[in-house]
Formats: C-alpha cells, sequence, structure tokens
C-alpha cells in the first residue's frame, strides 16, 4: 500500500508535509532526465556538472511546486471546516489527505479549484522570472532552470484539470454534477468512471510508447495509468462506504457476543483456548462483567515461554485507553479513520465500564456490503461483492 514507508518534514499552517519513499526514485528519475537529455538539447555547450546542477535545482523546485499545489488544496479545505491529516509527496506526486469529503458542492469546487489556481500562479511567476533574466542577460543555467519550472507548473495544472476523478478537474466536474443533480454518489460514479477511463487511455499510451521505442517514457505512463484506475475506482468505493455508514451507530454494527478472558486465566492456557482457536491479536479482560483491562500477543511475547503455565493475564495484562476502544453511541463512519491498517482492526464497545461488544473493520465492511446488496443498484452491487470480499479477507 501507498504511504506506509512515510517521513515528516516540517509543518506548515499546522499541516504536516511528509515524504514517501518512492518520492526518492522519481526525484533521482527527474535530475537524471534534465541533466543528460533535457537541459543538454535546450542549452547545448554546457559543462557536464553545470547540467547536473541544473537538474539538482530544478527538482527542487517541481518539489517546492508540487508542495505549493498540495497547500492549496489544504488551506482552502482548512478555512471550509475540512480536517486535514497532512500532505504526502509520493512517486506520482503529492496528495493532501482529508478526514472527510466536502460537505457541499461549492466547498468541493473551492478547494479542487484551488491546486490547479497556484500552479498557474507559479508558472507565470517563474516564466516572468525567466524572461526577466534573458532580458538582462543572464546566464542560461539560471534562464534554463526557470523556463523548465514555468513549463511543469502549466503542465501540471492542464493535466490536473482533466475532468476524470481522482484529478482535481474530476472534482471540480463532480462539484458541478452534484449541484445539478444533487447526489454527491452519483456525481462521484460519473467522474470516478470517467478517471477509470482516462487511467485505461494512459495504459494504452504507455503500451504504443512501448511498442515505439520508448521504453522508460512508455512505463511510466503505463504505471500512471494504472494509478489513476486504481485510485477512482477506490474513490468510489470509499463514497459509498461514507454514505452506508452516516447515521449508523456503533451498536448496530458490532458483535455483542465478544471472546473475552478472565485475569485469573494462564497464559499458557490463553495461548492454546484462545488465541490459537480464535487467532485474534488482543483479548478484553473482564472480570464481574467489568472491564478490567486488554491483553494483546505483544503483552504475551514478553513472557518466557517455560513462565507460561505459571504467569497469569492479570500479570500482564495493560489498562484499556480511548485508542481501543469506543462508546456505543458512536457514529460508525468516525471509526474508519481509527482503523488504521498497521492496528488490530478491532475496537472494543464499552459502555458504563462494561463491554458490550466488539467492532472490526470486518463488521463494517460486511453491513456495507448488505446494505448495498439490498438498497444498492447492479454497479452499487459489484462493489458490495468487492467489499464483502475485502470483509472475508479481513476474517
Amino acid at each position: 500500500m501507498l504511504f506506509q514507508n512515510r517521513l515528516t518534514l516540517f509543518r506548515v499552517f499546522g499541516i504536516e508535509i511528509r515524504l514517501d519513499a518512492s518520492w526518492l526514485l522519481l526525484a533521482v528519475l527527474i535530475t537524471w532526465t534534465l541533466a543528460v537529455g533535457f537541459f543538454p538539447q535546450s542549452y547545448p555547450n554546457l559543462e557536464p556538472g553545470t547540467y547536473w546542477l541544473m537538474g539538482v535545482v530544478a527538482a527542487l523546485g517541481l518539489f517546492a511546486s508540487i508542495i505549493l499545489h498540495e497547500l492549496g488544496h489544504s488551506v482552502v479545505a482548512q478555512w471550509d471546516g475540512l480536517e486535514i491529516d497532512g500532505i504526502t509527496l509520493f512517486v506520482f506526486g503529492g496528495v493532501a489527505e482529508m478526514r472527510a469529503e466536502p460537505a457541499s458542492p461549492a466547498k468541493e469546487f473551492r478547494m479542487a479549484i484551488a491546486g490547479p489556481i497556484v500552479s498557474v500562479a507559479l508558472a507565470v511567476v517563474f516564466w516572468a522570472a525567466a524572461a526577466g533574466g534573458n532580458a538582462l542577460g543572464a546566464a542560461d543555467p539560471f534562464v534554463g532552470v526557470f523556463a523548465y519550472l514555468a513549463l511543469i507548473n502549466t503542465i501540471l495544472a492542464v493535466f490536473n484539470m482533466v475532468p476524470a476523478f481522482p484529478l482535481d478537474g474530476g472534482r471540480v466536474l463532480r462539484a458541478a454534477l452534484w449541484h445539478w443533480k444533487g447526489s454527491l454518489r452519483r456525481a462521484t460514479r460519473v467522474t470516478t468512471s470517467l478517471g477509470s477511463g482516462f487511467g485505461i487511455a494512459l495504459i494504452v499510451l504507455g503500451l504504443l510508447n512501448v511498442l515505439g521505442g520508448n521504453f522508460i517514457g512508455g512505463i511510466w505512463w503505463f504505471i500512471l495509468g494504472l494509478f489513476v484506475r486504481g485510485a477512482a475506482q477506490m474513490s468510489y468505493q470509499q463514497v459509498l462506504v461514507r454514505r452506508g455508514l452516516e447515521g449508523i451507530p456503533v451498536s448496530r454494527v458490532m458483535n455483542n457476543e465478544p471472546v473475552s478472558v478472565g485475569p485469573d486465566l494462564r497464559i499458557a492456557e490463553l495461548v492454546d483456548d484462545y488465541v490459537y482457536r480464535h487467532h485474534f491479536k488482543f483479548y478484553p479482560v473482564v472480570e464481574d462483567e467489568r472491564l478490567v483491562g486488554c491483553v494483546s500477543l505483544d503483552d504475551i511475547k514478553t513472557v518466557p515461554r517455560d513462565d507460561w503455565a505459571s504467569t497469569r493475564v492479570e500479570d500482564i495484562m495493560q489498562d484499556c485507553s480511548g485508542d481501543n476502544t469506543v462508546g456505543p453511541d458512536t457514529e460508525a463512519i468516525d471509526l474508519l479513520q481509527r482503523m488504521r491498517p498497521s492496528d488490530s482492526g478491532r475496537l472494543l464497545v464499552t459502555r458504563n465500564g462494561k463491554l458490550e461488544g466488539i467492532v472490526t473493520r470486518k463488521d463494517l465492511l460486511g453491513f456495507i456490503a448488505v446494505k448495498l446488496d439490498l438498497e444498492g443498484d447492479d454497479i452499487d452491487r459489484q462493489t458490495a461483492s468487492s467489499l464483502g470480499a475485502a470483509g472475508r479477507d479481513l476474517g
């Protein structure tokens, strides 16, 4: 999955700027392409070291341009009341990570158009710098870097305005259709279908480039097409999930007969009778109907194997915290953000210190799959089938 290996660089306007490991590959490829191809062809007879310096500076300029583009989205989103988890730069550019979709077509439009406006503004500034430098007789490296940044920001703005979700143009179109039809789901279906088609077109373009001898360029178009198509399909799925869970309390989704253990249980019995039988990574510890703690596989690992028969659960259990507990009246949609892939994906449902149930990602996906199968149309039922399969895989 994307964004599993990322580094936080800095914060601006309260927004974390993160770097995915895949960006390093892009930075190297861009620098190499500029240093051995673009700049030598555009500005011949310079020293090789100069071309490499131009490549590095231009790559850093592109890095900054993408950050500013995504900040345009993020700042406007924050102004409209949306929470932003951060901005992550990865191999295909950058993405602002929102905790929820915009609440209205107007907010969607403002947020979507902000990024391309920033890119156009940057293109104008860089073009002015290149033109001014050229008029004043500045050296080719200076003019060349700014001219490239003006060109790449223009390309970034134009490409992102293609009306195919999840590109910015797709979000602008979705806002218009949402306003016109009054349905976010229908607007998302149309724009994600266009996004999927655009992704297929990029894949075909990549294959044609490979067959034409442009292997590296073709591979990039092919991979970009796969990414756009996958992101479009996932976006529609996310909208269906959010719409299906809005207003649904956890108590309607949870398993109200959770597997729990007592504090007097020995570790050997916990492993043999519970871990090896149910395959869960952590268990609630209950005494006299009250939740007194939690015990996980990590807790068990702290005990030497020879001591399992003499060590009790109460000796190693931890206090249950807000990170793994939730109230039964909490909306199910709020749980999605809490259930990170790196977590156990299981939350304890408690009320007044008593355990009422457990809710898992599998429970959420299963509920959505059944709801879409009953209430949706044929396309939604296809999505329900994939969500149901994902839920079974988690189980």
